[in-house]
Order: C-alpha cells, then sequence, then structure tokens
C-alpha cells in the first residue's frame, strides 16, 4: 500500500470542492478528480474509500476549520455587542477568503449530506453560542428569543452583503464591492434591532 502524500492530499480537498461547486454533486465524479489533479483515479482510494467517503471527509474537515475560524478570539463572556462583532469579524473574513468552501457548504445544506455539517464540528461551537447568548439575556442586553430568529437579524444581513460581494453583484446585477463601511455600517443597525 502507497503511503500518504500531504501536499497531494490537500491539492485532492482544493480541486473536489472546486468541481462540487462547479459540477454539482451529480456531475461530480472520482474520474474528474483525478484528472484536475494530475492524478491517478487509484492515488484518489489511498485517501478515500468512495465519492462519499471524500465528500462527507472533506465537509467534517472543513466545518471543523470553520468552526475554528469563526471561534477564535471570541468570548462567550464578552459584551454583546463585542462578541457579536467578533463573530462579524470572524464570519465576514472566513467567507470572504473561503469563496469556493462558502458555495460548498450551501451545496450541502440543500443536500443528503446536510447532517455531516450539524454532526461534525458544531458541538464547541454550539456551546459557545449558547453560553454567549445566556450571559447577554442575564445581563439584560437583549431579550430571549428562539435561535432561528436571532440568526436571521444577526447574521442574514452580512451573510447577503458576502454573497452579493462574492458574485460581484448587487440587486438588479449593478457592480458591487463590498467595503468596511458598508459591513460595519450594517452591523450598526443589526446591534440596534436586538439590543434592549
Amino acid at each position: 500500500m502507497r503511503s500518504r502524500d500531504i501536499d497531494k492530499e490537500l491539492l485532492v480537498k482544493q480541486k473536489a470542492i472546486e468541481l462540487l461547486v462547479h459540477e454539482g454533486f451529480e456531475g461530480f465524479s472520482m474520474n474528474k478528480l483525478a484528472k484536475a489533479c494530475r492524478i491517478s483515479v487509484g492515488t484518489l482510494y489511498i485517501y478515500y474509500k468512495d465519492k462519499d467517503d471524500l465528500i462527507v471527509q472533506i465537509a467534517e474537515e472543513e466545518s471543523k476549520r470553520m468552526s475554528g475560524m469563526m471561534l477564535e478570539g471570541f468570548d462567550p463572556e464578552a459584551s454583546f455587542a463585542d462578541g457579536l462583532k467578533q463573530q462579524w469579524k470572524n464570519r465576514a473574513q472566513h467567507m470572504m477568503e473561503n469563496r469556493h468552501t462558502v458555495q460548498f457548504f450551501e451545496q450541502l445544506r440543500s443536500s443528503t449530506y446536510q447532517k455531516v455539517i450539524y454532526e461534525s464540528y458544531f458541538e464547541e461551537f454550539k456551546i459557545k453560542m449558547s453560553r454567549f447568548m445566556q450571559n447577554a439575556v442575564a445581563r439584560g442586553e437583549i431579550n430571549p428569543m428562539p435561535i432561528e430568529v436571532y440568526w436571521s437579524v444577526a447574521f442574514a444581513p452580512l451573510y447577503n452583503l458576502v454573497r452579493f460581494n462574492n458574485e460581484g453583484r448587487s440587486i438588479g446585477g449593478a457592480i458591487f464591492v463590498l467595503t468596511d463601511d458598508m459591513i460595519w455600517q450594517t452591523f450598526e443597525l443589526v446591534l440596534k434591532a436586538l439590543k434592549k
């Protein structure tokens, strides 16, 4: 049995995500991936049992990496404004630096692989975010609310701005480039909407 080559393994992950984004799950194949990586199909089977194993492993690894980035510098004991601001910084940076990964996760959300995202990395993330929310409620900074309401108000505006930026177009097709001023103007509106 041949040994694993870390550089080759990283190339395979990068090309797999790119192909999955451009081809979709149905159009993706191990043969196409091997060709894109300029390796033999047999080499892929050193790393993965099959196409499903590849997708699941990559989703798990990328979701753990994303979780780590989102929690970087985040303190669940921080004030609501400071904690939310750190989350915005982390999420914006991750989404803008990892465009293909973000698109890959969007595809996963509407696929049979969906549960992989939630099972693999959210445990520590959920614990810290829950503590952050409980602290903010206990300090009287925000009202209690369902997590879905919180997420929709707290992060959907940021995700939409970054999506416009990554697509290079806004509503109506106008050219769009996201600026820091736009991010923090939107953040202030979100903060005002959530705080008591």
